[in-house]
């Protein structure tokens, strides 16, 4: 009779304890992370009645979560990556939003500018076209500057969120380390809700950080980033900071603080959201900057080349007519000299924009890519008279530097915070040629000179009268200098001027170079500005300004399209991993309902053996009394 108590009660405090883990399945049906926990049974040691042993009911030898380690280490791993790419698309997306939507992008003010400027050609005398043209130049700078100013706050974006992204990873390890020490070395007598409840951080860990969790002996999860640094050693947890950039201080850099040292963390150092964060500003932003300030001194510097060739309607020859900011060389917050460089643009077609490390050994400076490392050429000597010359970029060297010293350049990124119109007055405008050619009324050839071409503005005779007269049809003479041969459509050439004569002259045929008038109605500059917006000038001449306004926008729109498309083939991915997780560890309320109705039914059954024990012990009982 006591064994049938003694064995029924067992089963029923085992049934009981089965049915609470089925209600703590099915009511963490909707928690992340959470795997299903199984009940294993298992006989209790039988009894020796002497004839034989008689069993003693059940036991539970465990309650365990049912989990595949390796289906959740392919979800890690995707996890990470999917965090990373969900971040880069968001990000630029931004970016391409900023460059192609026409209410923020450059490319319609700069059209209504250049077309401004070929309605004055038009009609070079009317102050109307000239005010509009100063109008369109001003609001295309400012478009310039707002879409610079959008960039710069896409930058605080990525600052802000490397900071609350350290602070996240850092409660996210602390805790892990902290759930390693509950766990402690045998994970199999471990709450199966801590384990998940450390899986679960873990994979909101590498969300952040990117890389992978392994699995000591007896259980204990460390935690690595991406690039191979420790997050989570057993119980003990690093912590991630933040540190300004040595060379731009206004951009934050990762550091990890790991047995009592503190090491900055290299961009490739870190995927998930924090790696996204990095990749977008790396391979995304700067390179926008840098293309949108190249443009803009490209633009800027060809247009004030073309406009000081010209004369306004004072009679003075143009001045510039923007201005631009000039290239940044910062030096390294650890250098120990105080030296500096002067930096300022040479050839434009030779810019590409590029930041490069400018680097002294001691005895001489060395020139190399920021991103890549490649060595760029550089020739000078760093003085006034002999700068150094690199990428397009003169530098001159102040003081005397210190071997180790590192400068960052940073060619055209700053450009844009310097532009400006550098003339308000409408007649200030260079739209005419400042040399006008004439024929004299008396020749007899069929010469017929073209548009005089301005070639070196600065020319100290440029403005000087001057005489061409023909010797014979192959030769003339200039103010009585020469003769020089004369062969058709060859240029005449002087005082920084030069024209085309079509046609044959004759013996004895003159044409004369002057000044132009002032408030002469002249459109002959007009023209060469108007033609300035589709200038080969970039990348070694091969590339126009407009044409690389429109490469920018291409640029942008092929980085955003490639994140969205890569986004979407690893949510597929991590779809798959996390459907092959939940296969085996998530809850099924079908699978859940029926082991409900199973254990109910033993519940009950082991009840009605307690209540016939019961029955036994009381006829016992009576028989006796």
């Amino acid at each position: 009779m006591s064994n049938v108590l003694s064995t029924s009660t067992s089963a029923l405090i085992a049934f009981q304890r089965a049915l609470a883990t089925v209600s703590h399945n099915v009511a963490n049906i909707k928690t992340d992370g959470y795997s299903r926990q199984k009940v294993d049974f298992a006989t209790r040691n039988p009894t020796d009645v002497g004839y034989g042993d008689v069993g003693n009911g059940a036991r539970i030898t465990d309650i365990r979560r049912v989990a595949d380690q390796l289906a959740i280490s392919r979800l890690l791993d995707g996890s990470g990556e999917l965090a990373r790419l969900k971040q880069l698309s968001t990000m630029a997306d931004r970016v391409d939003s900023l460059m192609s939507d026409t209410a923020t992008n450059v490319n319609g003010v700069w059209s209504k500018f250049f077309n401004s400027v070929n309605g004055l050609s038009a009609n070079a005398a009317a102050t109307a076209n000239r005010r509009d043209v100063l109008d369109n130049a001003s609001t295309l700078v400012t478009r310039f500057k707002q879409l610079s100013s959008n960039l710069d706050t896409l930058n605080g974006e990525v600052n802000n969120g490397l900071l609350s992204a350290s602070t996240e990873v850092n409660r996210l390890a602390k805790e892990i380390a902290q759930l390693n020490g509950a766990i402690g070395s045998d994970s199999a007598a471990a709450a199966p809700d801590l384990l998940d409840r450390r899986d679960q951080l873990i994979s909101k860990l590498v969300g952040y950080t990117g890389g992978n969790a392994v699995i000591q002996d007896g259980g204990v999860m460390n935690v690595y980033s991406a690039g191979g640094h420790a997050l989570v050693v057993g119980t003990t947890a690093s912590q991630l900071t933040t540190a300004a950039d040595p060379y731009q201080p206004e951009r934050l850099q990762l550091a990890i603080v790991t047995q009592g040292q503190t090491v900055t963390l290299d961009s490739n150092a870190m995927s998930g959201q924090i790696g996204g964060l990095l990749e977008f500003r790396g391979n995304v932003l700067t390179p926008a900057q840098a293309e949108l300030g190249r443009i803009a001194v490209g633009m800027a510097t060809t247009f004030n080349q073309a406009h000081a060739e010209g004369m306004d309607l004072y009679g003075d020859m143009g001045s510039n007519f923007f201005t631009i900011g000039q290239p940044k060389a910062g030096a390294h917050a650890g250098n120990t000299s105080t030296a500096t460089f002067t930096a300022s643009y040479g050839d434009v077609s030779k810019l590409d924009g590029q930041n490069l490390m400018l680097r002294f050994n001691g005895s001489s400076w060395q020139a190399s890519r920021a991103d890549t490392g490649a060595t760029v050429a550089m020739t000078g000597a760093g003085t006034a008279a002999d700068p150094f010359v690199v990428n397009g970029v003169k530098l001159v060297l102040n003081g005397a530097p210190a071997n180790g010293d590192r400068f960052l350049l940073q060619p055209t990124t700053s450009a844009i915070g310097g532009m400006s119109v550098a003339i308000t007055d409408p007649s200030r405008i260079a739209a005419a040629n400042p040399v006008k050619a004439t024929s004299a009324l008396n020749n007899t050839g069929t010469g017929v000179l073209g548009a005089v071409d301005v070639e070196n503005a600065g020319h100290a005779n440029l403005l000087n009268p001057a005489s061409i007269r023909f010797v014979d049809a192959n030769n003339y003479t200039i103010d009585g200098a020469g003769p020089y041969p004369y062969t058709a459509g060859e240029a005449i050439k002087a005082n920084g001027w030069s024209v085309v004569l079509d046609g044959k002259p004759a013996a004895g045929d003159s044409f004369n170079i002057g000044r132009t008038a002032p408030g002469s109605s002249d459109n002959g500059n007009a023209k060469r500005l108007a033609a300035v917006e589709d200038a080969k000038v970039l990348s070694a001449g091969t590339i126009t300004l407009n044409g690389a306004l429109g490469g920018l926008t291409t640029q942008v729109g092929s980085a955003a399209r490639s994140a969205e498309y890569s986004l979407k083939a690893q949510q597929a991915i991590t779809d798959n991993a996390q459907a092959a997780r939940d296969s085996i560890s998530g809850v099924n309320l079908d699978e859940e309902a029926a082991d409900m109705l199973r254990l109910q039914q033993a519940y009950q059954a082991a009840s009605q053996l307690i209540s016939t024990a019961d029955t036994m012990f009381q006829t016992i009982l009576k028989a006796v009394g």
